[in-house]
């Protein structure tokens, strides 16, 4: 554990010089704010549904942030060479792989935390409940938690970041999309893949203030089976 947390200070200290983590965390405010003046300082509408609407935008921003965050983790290594001084080093792969993780979550949490701000907004004007709100942010960063997992392990079985970046969006539009296909198939397929659907399903209770058990499970799931799946990845790459 000490390792992994040495490789997370070095991440956050590079994301700390780095103009591409500002780049992104000043970017993801900048679409949510304007969302959040979109959906909810024009016309009038209920709190919650605000909020809500807020959430659901709030969703999409940070699995693409996650994503980006992702890519130089080991794709970047990579490229640069540096990959092999991590392999060569006293380190287990799954140290790397958790003490990488830590850092970009600890910069997407930074990120989602700041955005606070505009959910007390509605306070001035309306009815919200704390609860709500802070089901909301957890259902956020349990979003993040997954899809940044799924960045981290196309980053470990991809050559470059470009390739890293395609491989990880596609991925990642996949299991979005699951929900779609359920739509047009048939029981007991259908209930599978819509359970297996990254955000409709199982992001909508968090939307709307309601802490589900079963969800909770299932982004932990995701999270602990791609950094695994990423991590089997780089040994694999090690005895190459």
């Amino acid at each position: 554990m000490r390792n992994a947390l040495l490789v997370a200070g070095r991440e956050i200290g590079s994301y700390g010089r780095s103009l591409l983590g500002w780049a992104i965390g000043a970017a993801a405010l900048l679409v949510e704010g304007l969302w959040f003046s979109a959906n909810g300082l024009t016309g009038s509408r209920m709190s919650a549904d605000v909020l809500r609407e807020f959430f659901n935008g709030a969703s999409g921003v940070t699995m693409i942030v996650a994503v980006l965050m992702s890519i130089p983790l080991l794709a970047g290594e990579r490229e640069r060479g540096t990959l092999v001084l991590l392999n060569t080093a006293p380190i287990r792969d799954i140290e790397i792989i958790v003490g990488k993780y830590l850092a970009a979550f600890a910069m997407i949490t930074l990120i989602t935390l700041v955005s606070v701000y505009m959910p007390l907004l509605i306070f001035v004007n309306g009815k919200v409940s704390l609860g709500h709100v802070a089901v909301g942010y957890t259902g956020i960063l349990l979003l993040g938690s997954a899809a940044l997992a799924i960045g981290m392990f196309t980053s470990a079985v991809s050559r470059s970041q470009v390739m890293a970046a395609i491989l990880g969006g596609l991925l990642l539009a996949v299991m979005v999309t699951l929900w779609l296909v359920a739509k047009v198939t048939e029981p007991p397929v259908n209930g599978v893949l819509s359970g297996m659907a990254l955000h409709h399903q199982r992001q909508f209770p968090f939307m709307t203030g309601v802490l589900k058990l079963e969800n909770v499970v299932y982004y932990v799931a995701v999270t602990y089976f791609f950094l695994l799946a990423a991590t089997k990845t780089l040994e694999a790459r090690r005895w190459r």
